[in-house]
This record gives C-alpha cells, sequence and structure tokens, in this order.
C-alpha cells in the first residue's frame, strides 16, 4: 500500500500541490470569495481523490485559501465593493445585493463596509430605466400598470419611500439623479 490510499488526516504532497494549482486555475478566471474558493476546492477533490478523508478535505481547502490570501488574490473585501459597484450600476439595491454577497459567504461587516458608499436613488433609477418604468415609461399608466410597477421596486429590495420617488420623477430629473450618480461612484480603472 502506498500513503496515497491510507486514509490519513494529514493530506499528502500531492495533494497539496493539486490544492495550490486548483486554486491558481480558478482565480485566474474569475473573482471568488474565501467560501467559494473553499468549496470548490472541497468540491473537485473529493472527485479527484478517492478515499479522502473529511480531515485531508478541510486541511486541502484551507490550504488553497491560506495560499491565496497570502499571495494576494484572494481579498473578500475587495470582492464586495467590486462586486457592489458593478451591482448598483445594474440597478440592484442595497438589500438585493447585502442578500447575494451574504449567499457568496462574505461577512457582515465586509458587506456593510461595501454598500456604505451604495446609492439606492441612483441603483432604482437604472432599475427603472432598465424596465421602462415610472419616468421612462412607454405606455399609459393605469392602477394595474401603477400596481405592478411598485410592487416591482419593492421586490427586487428598494424601499416604498424610493420606489414611489423613483416612480414619479420626470425623466430630466431621473437623468440627473443617474448622470450624478455616475460622475460621484469611484472611478478605480480611470488611474
Amino acid at each position: 500500500m502506498t500513503d496515497e490510499t491510507v486514509p490519513s488526516d494529514i493530506p499528502t504532497s500531492r495533494m497539496l500541490s493539486w490544492a495550490r494549482n486548483s486554486a491558481i486555475y480558478r482565480l485566474e478566471r474569475r473573482m471568488m470569495t474565501e467560501k467559494q474558493l473553499f468549496d470548490a476546492i472541497t468540491r473537485k477533490a473529493k472527485e479527484k481523490f478517492e478515499g479522502i478523508s473529511p480531515a485531508q478535505l478541510k486541511a486541502i481547502a484551507d490550504f488553497a485559501v491560506k495560499f491565496a490570501y497570502d499571495n494576494k488574490v484572494l481579498d473578500d473585501s475587495a470582492y464586495a465593493e467590486i462586486s457592489t459597484r458593478s451591482a448598483v450600476r445594474g440597478g440592484k439595491s442595497k438589500r438585493a445585493i447585502a442578500q447575494k454577497l451574504a449567499a457568496k459567504g462574505v461577512s457582515s461587516d465586509k458587506v456593510e463596509a461595501a454598500l456604505e458608499e451604495a446609492d439606492d436613488l441612483y441603483a432604482a433609477a437604472i432599475f427603472a430605466r432598465k424596465r421602462a418604468f415610472g419616468p421612462f415609461r412607454r405606455v399609459e399608466l393605469d392602477e394595474k400598470r401603477k400596481a405592478k410597477e411598485l410592487s416591482a421596486f419593492a421586490r427586487n429590495g428598494f424601499s416604498f419611500d424610493i420606489g414611489r420617488k423613483v416612480f414619479e420623477m420626470s425623466v430630466e430629473d431621473a437623468e440627473e439623479v443617474i448622470l450624478a450618480g455616475r460622475s460621484s461612484a469611484p472611478q478605480h480603472q480611470r488611474s
């Protein structure tokens, strides 16, 4: 019997090497949270190494996460900030963004910090423009349409006040909110 087939709590050097390479492969392709990387490595290691023990799985995933942090390619705070900026530009509410980040395993304090700069009014105006609601409506307003639009704001995590405010804006006011939101957003790409 080789050491590869003997169940142990300690991962083999082959397992650790695979974990490092797998982490590099995944993080080169897309940004991930710590939880996403941990879960991906665990899932793939179960497939790759027959008879791997739960302790070895955890050790391999922990090793991959530590490796990623040591090489500064894993950063939940940066992930949360980048995801938040992108989601706000896409018309997502703070509440929806927080739920998505929490589901991806980002800690609540990092989510809270990322959402500090988020502007729900700007996001709601973007949402209205994308869905042709409120000031961007192309059809006649009736009670059914009004209920549909206001409930869509609520379902997407916007407060009643924000939804109503955007719903009642003129096209010029809504465009102004969108323009102001764009100019006040941090421009990290323009260095």
